[in-house]
């Protein structure tokens, strides 16, 4: 019926068919695990697993208490924008990682609703923390935002510390620029924090009409903020006409972005950025400014928010205590960071409470 050169032919097809039926059978059985491969950015990424650097336990699963309200299970792309969730903002990079681990491990340990919180993460680096961030915390919501340090290279002028100059000390400035516009309302905390109190009372802080809350200290001396030059110059103390400044720490603040867009908050702290290039008029890295534009204007909240000052003064770094009173957030400021001093052997003994903390090695 067929001539040879037909039959030929519908060999050669039925041959090769088995061969094609094969191949579709490999893929497959195969289609779970090529499915479950990370894509090329993340194997690259994953390259610096073995890194000292990157070397973390897995922080236990932190879930929501029986109270707490139930969301529908979401993208991030709509967590980011939900007014019910607690915002966080941190920056994040390689030097401060271990900071940002035992802080992020500290919230979600102390938080009734740990799967309400959502973390807005600000980063220069050019390594991506986010598969190594996503390893150690597994259930976190976050997403992490690229600051150019660009933005502030030429309007950042030396300070009594070199980690106060580096270009990220600079990000929260830009809170209301670099998160998603939906954002309306924000915790700014440092990196070289740990609590110990649920963060949604910290969250619930009344603001009133200003646009930033931050424990305040009126016992500190005001005018050491300042060089003699800003307070010779009645064109630049002038700008504390009318309020009674007070200092308060920008390591912690709670920040209305819906104000702080209104008011554009960041070119005035920018104006103040460029006087202090030509004129010299304060020490302090990127504090300085919000005292100028914020200092008396803020919305006061309990000091047991802001223990601040335990990496004891900016050049020695030496030990200090706690203060007085209620504490539920302890924060290292100054030259002495916990993990350094830790990895010394010359820990001062608060060291050893932020260390419980500590998911590193």
């Amino acid at each position: 019926m067929f001539n040879k050169s037909t039959q030929e032919k519908m060999t050669w097809f039925i041959e090769n068919s088995r061969f094609l039926v094969t191949i579709s059978i490999v893929i497959i059985l195969a289609y779970p695990f090529l499915q479950s491969c990370p894509p090329a950015e993340a194997i690259k990424s994953s390259n610096s697993d073995h890194d000292p650097l990157f070397n973390y336990r897995q922080s236990p699963n932190f879930k929501n208490s029986p109270k707490c309200t139930t969301f529908p299970i979401s993208s991030i792309a709509t967590k980011i924008c939900n007014p019910s969730l607690v915002h966080i903002s941190m920056t994040l990079d390689t030097k401060f990682l271990r900071g940002s681990v035992a802080a992020i491990h500290s919230i979600l340990q102390h938080s009734h609703c740990p799967e309400n919180l959502f973390f807005h993460f600000i980063s220069s680096d050019t390594i991506n923390l986010e598969p190594h961030l996503g390893k150690i915390f597994p259930l976190l919501s976050f997403k992490i935002y690229y600051f150019n340090p660009g933005i502030v290279q030429n309007k950042i002028s030396s300070s009594i510390r070199q980690t106060l100059e580096h270009p990220l000390n600079y990000a929260r400035n830009y809170l209301a620029e670099v998160l998603e516009p939906c954002v309306e309302r924000v915790i700014y905390l440092d990196s070289d924090i740990v609590l110990v109190d649920d963060i949604s009372n910290l969250w619930k802080a009344s603001l009133g009409l200003s646009t930033v809350g931050s424990p305040q200290y009126c016992h500190a001396n005001f005018t050491n903020y300042f060089t003699p030059k800003f307070w010779s110059h009645k064109k630049f103390f002038r700008a504390f006409h009318g309020r009674k400044p007070c200092y308060f720490n920008t390591g912690v603040m709670v920040i209305d972005l819906i104000k702080w867009r209104k008011y554009r908050y960041t070119k005035k702290l920018e104006r103040w950025m460029k006087i202090q290039r030509v004129h010299r008029i304060y020490e302090l890295g990127s504090l300085p400014p919000f005292l100028l534009v914020f200092a008396g204007k803020i919305a006061p909240i309990d000091q047991r928010w802001n223990q601040h000052g335990l990496g004891g003064d900016n050049l020695s770094g030496s030990c200090r205590n706690i203060h007085a009173g209620p504490v539920s957030l302890l924060h290292w400021s100054g030259g002495g960071k916990p993990w350094l001093r830790l990895d010394s052997g010359n820990s001062c003994p608060l060291d050893e409470l932020w260390a419980r903390y500590d998911l590193h090695g």
